[in-house]
């Protein structure tokens, strides 16, 4: 007989959308533990900004990966998902259930199906790609990899860049590369996954509450702090949703309402640009549950890893 594959629990969606309270009743009721899949709240140094648990919810069910680097490190989600799949074995070991929850889809996407073993790219090409403007590295990448070069957005500096340095560096492209992924860890457990994708004016007034509220709770300072240590601005926590905002009010910029507004916006479109992503690529066979999570709707969704009864 085959041997029974170990559960795990997922919970994705966008921002605001109540995937970290519902991960936290799911934990909570099976006496499983919350792990971490949010970009942002891997890093110590933005509680409140990048909304993560509070004191109090970490009372209730234990939470993993969260606020356990520093600013000045910049996590991969292929070094998430290998202390992922540490935590996924010593809960399993403990018969206990990951409750898996974030927003950072390529975390997730690195979990469940592994990583292309691409080799490191040279250096020099890195540099040479990385110094040429995005138009240039679009043109180049046309007709090496016509895929990519029609399917990413043209503005995108980074994705392109990632897909010219591979094709020059290894002679392959990167939808070639990304056919071989290792390390996933999918075929060994038993996945139950919820996309959340509520109304979206329910979504984007959660937003705009939440941002507000942040402020209210010391954000500002936050920023402040972080801003205050002269970190590169390339590396992910100076890129969180709110940073920029924040720190052109603190630099005399924009008055703190105008930086509030732009905060509010920006938390906006990174909701939408999540929507998007959770509503179409991960499996279809992953129920996508659309009522706001309030009432009874917050039962029914639990209902879904835990049936009544």
């Amino acid at each position: 007989m085959a041997k029974k594959r170990p559960p795990v629990a997922l919970i994705a969606g966008p921002t605001a959308s109540g995937k970290s309270a519902l991960a936290l009743r799911l934990a909570e009721s099976t006496g499983g533990a919350v792990i971490n899949a949010d970009s942002a709240q891997v890093y110590r140094d933005l509680p409140i900004l990048s909304a993560a648990p509070s004191a109090g919810d970490r009372t209730r069910a234990e939470h993993l990966l969260y606020a356990i680097l520093d600013g000045a490190e910049a996590c991969s989600a292929a070094g998430w998902a290998e202390l992922a799949k540490v935590e996924i074995a010593r809960l399993h070991s403990e018969n206990r259930l990951p409750v898996l929850v974030g927003g950072t889809g390529l975390y997730l996407r690195t979990l469940l199906d592994g990583i292309a073993p691409i080799p490191e790219i040279d250096p020099q090409i890195r540099a040479e790609v990385r110094a040429a403007g995005v138009a240039e590295n679009l043109a180049a990448l046309a007709p090496l990899d016509p895929v990519a070069a029609a399917t990413l957005n043209p503005g995108d500096t980074t994705r392109i860049a990632r897909a010219l340095e591979v094709v020059w560096s290894t002679g392959k492209s990167l939808s070639s590369w990304q056919e071989q992924r290792k390390g996933g860890i999918c075929d060994a457990i038993d996945l139950k996954a919820l996309v959340l994708t509520p109304p979206r004016p329910w979504l984007y007034e959660r937003c705009d509450r939440r941002f507000e509220k942040m402020v209210g709770q010391g954000a500002l300072k936050e920023v402040e702090t972080l801003l205050a240590r002269g970190l590169n601005p390339d590396l992910p926590v100076m890129r969180a949703i709110g940073v920029a905002e924040l720190g052109s009010h603190l630099r005399g910029e924009m008055t703190l309402e105008e930086a509030v507004t732009a905060g509010i916006q920006a938390t906006r479109r990174y909701a939408k640009r999540q929507y998007t992503w959770f509503a179409h690529q991960p499996p279809p066979e992953w129920p996508r549950f659309h009522d706001p999570l309030d009432g009874e709707a917050i039962a029914r969704a639990l209902a879904m890893f835990v049936p009544a009864g």
